[in-house]
């Protein structure tokens, strides 16, 4: 079948595109859904009640909350060690005596990746897990349609004030009373990001008119960007902070009344890596503290223990609970249960009660075999349990018994909704390799053929013999068919979770099936049918010696070696040291190969010549017996290497041969210029030692000297007035840098008496 080259490429990458498609379908899976928000508010679940019994609780609506106040403080990128480390007891001295003496409960909260703000917002407020396609749409935050706790409490008249990053206001548009937000690009901004929230806090504590305060903080996310988490400014910005939480606790219990006391909140979306960055894995990156304080805790005595482990989604289900709320439909989390251990038996009981029976009807709605799931099997024997203990506490029963009883309930439901939360956790992080496995195959076989068919398909008029027809009537396309029918059949039936490609229709599946099986058939017609064609070429052509260089060979192997590293996050992260690498051995070759042009081919010029004069008569006779046409010495290769010696002459030669060696040079120094990556970041560089303080002069006599040396090299060429511009503009970088504060001006002995802003003013 012959196909020009446009109607190949577009064939090509259709089918392409279908392998692109299954890939991602497995690799982002779909995150488990619940009802649409404007149906997920329904009737809560009465207390269960043994059956055949008669007896029915008079317990059926939504408990009603626990705190009067809850003031939500989120600071970003902080660390679980920048409270409970050395960092804490230093820096943040009020804060480490509320969690080792005061009433608080203190956690470590473990984010899921991709540990970035939007993402870590939307676990935060719903209870779900974000995928990493929630990374892209991190820069333009859409509406949160989703069932939240946020929706919650704006829909039960709870009235919410936020200040700080603006993607909440990007995410939950028109739900606060009251808002002012900051944007988290100006990186550079450590004060007045901060200083902007800060600023509405003395108004907002003496007023009685909200329910819920949210602020969220970005300086010490920005100071982790641009210095890392070891930078003399976080200590400082600690400081700060635990000053404000200072004020706020203060002024809560300060406003608290006999009837239901406040409670607040500390958190961290995520943390930082050791370089600053997040979005991660790392420890430093999904490990945050999580802080409770209320005088509805008792207080702590005894040693300070390791904090516990929880996970960040189970901040949404004990919010909710704390709020009076139902807890929201997509949420994976627990309830923290010590946030609700001062409450009665059954008061405790009825929250991990209304907490199981969202998991398990989520756990419905997302698996089909949602009975067989362990989670929910417990889920249905605390149930029943918990319907014995409603039967003796109704008729009266206060003995032991019943106490005993409750906790054993209580031990129950604990442990189904850790097995229900780790199973729609498991589903949302859980690849397809099935369908990833078959869009790698269907990818992998169209980049082959087009490999094979580059000689013929990629020129505009061009024309490729597809070898369709062949392999379509081939015993070998029907064997693969039914070997992947059967392979299909086998992995669909015994594969215990749900896969995409395996809900697909039969007649699709057979459909990929047979795709497969033809590409592979036309990849192999086409290799046997370049193998039997270099064969003849073989035994009528005379082959010379390869016009392959050792260079060439360097490159391609140095090309093909840095795109098979990419293949692994430890040497992209490190992508800097192979670059150095390659380049340094390709100086090297370039260097041997000059070396070898200027000096060794003069000494053997004569034999050379000689022997390939002789080789070449011989070659000429030979291609007279068999009638293939030589062309002539002069316009050879043949010819043109016998006078490589002459190539260079004069101080051309040494410039070549001191080009390698300056290149490596220039390459040593801008090694040491910047040290980057993830294992050599922490060590001193040359651009940090010019940048400090100290060395302001040094910076400004090699910005100088920079300035004036691309002057001179371009004006040669330029007329009058592109050289007045030039020099006005070069004049104008400089003096922008020295506005700023990053050099010096030479002309400006008083400048410590102005300020930047000043500078800045007077420059533009």
């Amino acid at each position: 079948m012959r196909l020009r080259s446009g109607v190949f490429a577009a064939s090509c990458l259709l089918v392409e595109a279908l392998g692109v498609a299954l890939f991602l379908r497995g690799f982002f899976p779909v995150p488990v859904r619940s009802l649409p928000r404007r149906e997920a508010r329904g009737d809560p679940p009465a207390e269960p009640a043994p059956a055949g019994t008669g007896v029915v609780s008079n317990w059926t609506k939504i408990p009603p909350p626990l705190f009067k106040k809850v003031v939500l403080v989120l600071i970003d990128a902080l660390r679980d060690d920048f409270v409970f480390g050395s960092k804490g007891k230093q820096y943040m001295p009020y804060t480490t005596q509320v969690v080792e003496k005061g009433t608080s409960y203190s956690f470590i909260a473990e984010a899921k990746p991709p540990t970035v703000t939007m993402p870590r917002i939307k676990a935060l407020m719903t209870g779900g897990i974000p995928g990493f396609t929630d990374v892209i749409v991190n820069l333009n935050s859409p509406a949160l349609l989703d069932d939240n706790l946020i929706w919650q409490a704006k829909t039960a008249g709870k009235r919410i004030i936020f200040y700080g990053d603006d993607t909440w206001i990007k995410l939950f548009p028109k739900h606060f009373v009251e808002y002012d937000g900051t944007t988290s690009f100006f990186v550079s901004d450590f004060t007045e990001v901060d200083d902007n929230v800060t600023r509405h806090l003395d108004r907002v504590l003496k007023r009685e008119d909200w329910d819920l305060l949210i602020l969220h903080y970005l300086g010490l996310d920005h100071i982790g960007h641009m210095t890392g988490p070891n930078s003399p400014l976080v200590g400082p910005k600690l400081r700060e902070m635990d000053n404000i939480l200072k004020k706020i606790h203060i002024s809560l219990l300060s406003k608290e009344e006999a009837s239901l006391p406040n409670l607040l909140v500390v958190c961290g979306d995520h943390g930082m890596s050791e370089t600053g960055s997040h979005g991660g894995s790392s420890a430093g990156e999904v490990h945050t503290p999580l802080l409770f304080i209320s005088s509805a805790f008792e207080k702590r005595s005894g040693p300070l223990t390791q904090p516990d482990l929880v996970q960040q989604t189970d901040l949404a289900s004990t919010l909710a609970v704390g709020l009076g709320l139902p807890i929201s439909r997509n949420s994976v989390g627990n309830l923290i249960l010590p946030v609700v251990g001062g409450k009665t038996m059954r008061e405790q009981l009825r929250f991990v009660h209304l907490n199981g029976f969202q998991l398990s009807r989520l756990l419905q709605e997302n698996t089909p075999a949602y009975e067989k799931d362990p989670g929910y099997e417990h889920f249905k024997i605390a149930e029943k349990s918990h319907g014995n203990w409603i039967k003796l506490y109704l008729e009266g029963n206060n003995s032991e018994v019943l106490l005993n009883l409750g906790k054993k309930v209580l031990k129950q439901y604990l442990e189904a909704l850790k097995t229900l939360s780790s199973s729609l956790s498991r589903q949302v992080a859980q690849y397809d390799m099935y369908s990833m496995m078959v869009g790698t195959v269907i990818i992998m076989e169209v980049l082959m053929l087009l490999l094979l068919s580059v000689p013929k398909a990629l020129s505009s008029q061009a024309e490729f013999e597809v070898p369709l027809s062949p392999p379509l009537f081939s015993l070998l396309f029907y064997l693969m068919c039914l070997m992947l029918c059967a392979v299909h059949v086998i992995v669909c039936t015994s594969a215990e979770s749900l896969c995409y490609f395996c809900s697909m229709s039969w007649l699709t599946a057979v459909g990929v099936m047979m795709l497969i099986s033809a590409l592979m058939c036309c990849i192999l017609s086409a290799t046997v049918k370049i193998f039997e064609n270099s064969r003849l070429s073989l035994k009528n052509t005379f082959v010379s010696v390869s016009s392959w260089s050792e260079i060439d060979v360097l490159i391609l192997a140095g090309t093909s070696g840095h795109v098979l590293s990419l293949g692994a996050s430890s040497f992209i992260e490190e992508e800097h040291q192979t670059w150095y690498f390659l380049i340094s051995t390709l100086c090297l070759a370039l260097c041997q190969e000059l070396c070898r042009n200027n000096f060794l081919v003069k000494e053997c010029d004569s034999q050379h010549s000689t022997t390939m004069k002789q080789n070449f008569g011989s070659i000429k006779e030979t291609s007279e017996c068999k009638n293939i046409d030589i062309p002539a010495t002069g316009n050879s290769k043949l010819g043109k290497a016998t006078s490589s010696p002459e190539f260079m002459k004069g101080s051309d030669k040494w410039i070549s041969l001191a080009s390698p060696w300056i290149i490596l040079i220039c390459c040593r120094l801008l090694r040491s210029l910047n040290q980057t990556g993830v294992q050599w970041a922490h060590r001193p560089d040359f651009g940090h030692w010019l940048t400090s303080s100290e060395h302001k002069s040094e910076l400004s006599f090699l910005t100088a000297v920079s300035l004036l040396m691309i002057f001179f090299l371009v004006q040669r060429r330029c007329s009058l007035v592109s050289k007045i511009a030039m020099a006005l503009g070069l004049l104008g970088v400089y003096s922008y840098r020295a506005a700023i504060g990053n050099v010096i001006f030479p002309w400006q002995h008083d400048s410590k008496d102005i300020s930047k802003e000043i500078q800045m003013a007077l420059l533009l």
